[in-house]
């Protein structure tokens, strides 16, 4: 007897179910574009989400942003903000940047190390002009 019980008590549950997901065959997955676009391309994906009422509507996603690198070595700059370029024209100026010469453009070792090259290249040029002119004042 309780396993008549169980029976049916699984028959309902089953039931509950088909009728959940509208009908014996299983929910119908088939969807429509909301936009004019209908091919599969890299700007037209597409999620599929359940309304509280019960349809199945399509959500369209957006592009995943890029974490913008440095122009010399190519690595990630930290303290920038993941952003695809359009959205990131209306992002505030602390996300866009970092408070540092070139901030936002090169990584901190690239421009330690632009900074180092320029200093040893005006060092030299000021070693050439001694040695010039001690070797005129030896003329």
């Amino acid at each position: 007897e309780s396993e008549r019980e169980k029976e049916g008590g699984e028959e309902r549950r089953e039931k509950r179910v088909e009728e959940r997901e509208g009908g014996k065959m299983g929910s119908d997955k088939r969807v429509t574009f909301r936009r004019r676009h209908s091919y599969a391309t890299k700007s037209n994906k597409i999620r599929k989400v359940k309304t509280p009422g019960g349809k199945l509507v399509v959500q369209y996603e957006r592009k995943r942003g890029k974490v913008p690198r440095c122009g010399d070595t190519g690595e990630k700059l930290n303290g920038v903000v993941c952003s695809r370029p359009h959205s990131r024209m209306n992002l505030s100026r602390p996300k866009k940047t970092v408070s540092r010469a070139y901030g936002g453009t090169l990584s901190g070792g690239a421009l330690r190390d632009r900074i180092v090259r320029a200093f040893l290249i005006e060092e030299q040029k000021i070693v050439k002009k001694v040695l010039k002119s001690q070797k005129a004042a030896a003329k």
